[in-house]
């Protein structure tokens, strides 16, 4: 089992959130995702975040995620549930992947 990655920030603009962690989840590159699916052929931390991501909430339509930031973008905005819901998935990746 591995550790809890602790969320430092997160802020909602437009319709995607910028949550900030403590964990470097990729390389300098960044890697960006369209659909769970896009994800599933990806090999890597970040495309493995991404799917569970997508897989968390319907209304999520791209993932990006660069060193120890994840931006999130959503069909029908963020709400405070929705953001913990994302949240909650993130600081888990590391307990489950």
């Amino acid at each position: 089992m591995g550790q809890r990655i602790e969320i430092d920030s997160s802020r909602v603009v437009d319709d995607s959130v910028i949550v900030t962690t403590n964990r470097s989840l990729t390389g300098a590159d960044g890697e960006g995702y369209a659909s769970a699916d896009q994800a599933s052929e990806v090999e890597s931390f970040g495309a493995r975040l991404a799917t569970d991501l997508f897989e968390s909430d319907d209304e999520i339509s791209r993932v990006y995620i660069a060193s120890n930031v994840v931006i999130i973008a959503r069909e029908a905005g963020w709400s405070d549930a929705s953001t913990e819901v994302v949240s909650e998935v993130i600081s888990e990746f590391f307990l489950h992947y």
